[in-house]
C-alpha cells in the first residue's frame, strides 16, 4: 500500500515582507525534503502574514488614515500568482521533488489587482501550480482587509497514491465545502490556519473522523516582540501587552482521529510524520462519507467551481 511523509512547517512570517517570509518558506522547504517529506504545508496567510493589526488596533474606524496606510503596505507585499511572484518557489518544488500547500495574500489581476484574497496555493512535485483556492468567507474582522472567494480552488490532487485537499481556517467548519472535497476523493486534508491551538485541538480530530481521512493542520506562530517596528500600527499593536498574537498549534490526526502528531504550540519547527494508506482503506469500511454512506438520490451537492469576475470581454475584429 502506498505511504508518504509529509512535513508541516510552523514559521513565523516576516510581517509584511513577501521576499523575506518566501526565504524562510524557501529554507523549510529544504528542511522537510532533507527529512524524506514528499509534501509540506505552511499556514494561512503565512506570505506575508495575518493582519494582526485588525482586531487590536481599532481597524473598523472608518476613513483611518493609519488603517489605510496599513492596508496598503498589505496590498504591496502580496503575491501575484498569475504575475510570477511564486516563480521561484515552483522552481525550488521541482528541484527538491516536493509538493507545497501555501497560504498567501493574493492579489489578484483577473480582479482589478487591488483587492486581497487569503488563498492556498497547491505547487505539485514538478513545480506546476495545481490550484489556487480563495477563501470563500473571511472570517470576523478579516473582512476589513479581505475579499471572498469562490469556488475554483475546491479540487483535490493525486500524490503517491493519495487524493490531497485544503482548506483555509474557518473554512474546514463549513460543511458543503468539506464535501466538496469528499466526493472527489479526497482521503489527505490540509487544514490551514493562522496559528491557535484552540483552533487546532478539536476540529483536527472531528475532521478526521468525519472524513476517515489523515488531517494535517498547520499555523504559523507570531510574538509582539518579532513584529518589525518600522510598520504604522506596531506600537498600537505592542500596547496590548499580549506576548502571543498566534502560538501555533499544528498537528496530524489519523483516519481514525487518534494523534500522529499532536499540537505543537509557542514554537517554530518543520515537523514530520509518515502516513499509510492502508488506515485509509480500514477506516472506510465502516464509514465512507462520499461513498456507501451516503445518499446521493436523497441529498446532492452542486458546486460552482467558475473563477468570478466582474466583467466578460467579447471583442470582434474590427478589420472582419
Amino acid at each position: 500500500m502506498s505511504r508518504i511523509r509529509v512535513a508541516l512547517a510552523q514559521l513565523a512570517p516576516v510581517l509584511m515582507d513577501r521576499e523575506a517570509t518566501l526565504a524562510k518558506v524557501h529554507s523549510a522547504m529544504r528542511e522537510a525534503a532533507g527529512q524524506g517529506a514528499q509534501l509540506v504545508a505552511f499556514g494561512e496567510a503565512l506570505v506575508p502574514g495575518y493582519p494582526f493589526w485588525s482586531e487590536r488596533t481599532d481597524g473598523a474606524r472608518f476613513n483611518s488614515s493609519v488603517q489605510k496606510a496599513m492596508h496598503a503596505l498589505y496590498q504591496q507585499q502580496a503575491i501575484d500568482v498569475a504575475g510570477g511572484q511564486l516563480a521561484a518557489t515552483c522552481a525550488l518544488a521541482r528541484e527538491l521533488g516536493l509538493a507545497v500547500y501555501l497560504g498567501c495574500m493574493e492579489r489578484a489581476t483577473d480582479r482589478s489587482h487591488h483587492s486581497l484574497y487569503a488563498s492556498l496555493v497547491y505547487i505539485d512535485a514538478q513545480g506546476e501550480i495545481g490550484s489556487v483556492h480563495r477563501k470563500l468567507q473571511p472570517t470576523y474582522d478579516e473582512r476589513l482587509n479581505w475579499a471572498p472567494g469562490d469556488g475554483h480552488g475546491l479540487r483535490v490532487h493525486d500524490l503517491a497514491g493519495f487524493r490531497v485537499g485544503g482548506l483555509n481556517c474557518w473554512e474546514n467548519w463549513m460543511p458543503l465545502p468539506r464535501a466538496a472535497l469528499y466526493g472527489q476523493g479526497e482521503n489527505l486534508h490540509v487544514a490551514v490556519w493562522p496559528g491557535s491551538v484552540r483552533n487546532t485541538a478539536d476540529i483536527t480530530r472531528y475532521l478526521a473522523l468525519e472524513g476517515r481521512s489523515y488531517v494535517l493542520s498547520v499555523s504559523a506562530v507570531m510574538r509582539q516582540q518579532w513584529l518589525p517596528d518600522e510598520l504604522p500600527l506596531t506600537a498600537a499593536m505592542k500596547a496590548e501587552q499580549e506576548d502571543w498574537l498566534c502560538d501555533g498549534g499544528s498537528c496530524i490526526a489519523a483516519p481514525d482521529g487518534s494523534w500522529l502528531l499532536e499540537p505543537q504550540q509557542g514554537c517554530e519547527g518543520v515537523f514530520v510524520a509518515d502516513l499509510d494508506l492502508n488506515r485509509v482503506y480500514e477506516e472506510r469500511q465502516n464509514f465512507d462519507p462520499a461513498g456507501h454512506y451516503s445518499r446521493p438520490d436523497v441529498t446532492r451537492l452542486v458546486v460552482n467551481r467558475e473563477r468570478q469576475s466582474t466583467v466578460r470581454f467579447s471583442d470582434t475584429d474590427p478589420t472582419d
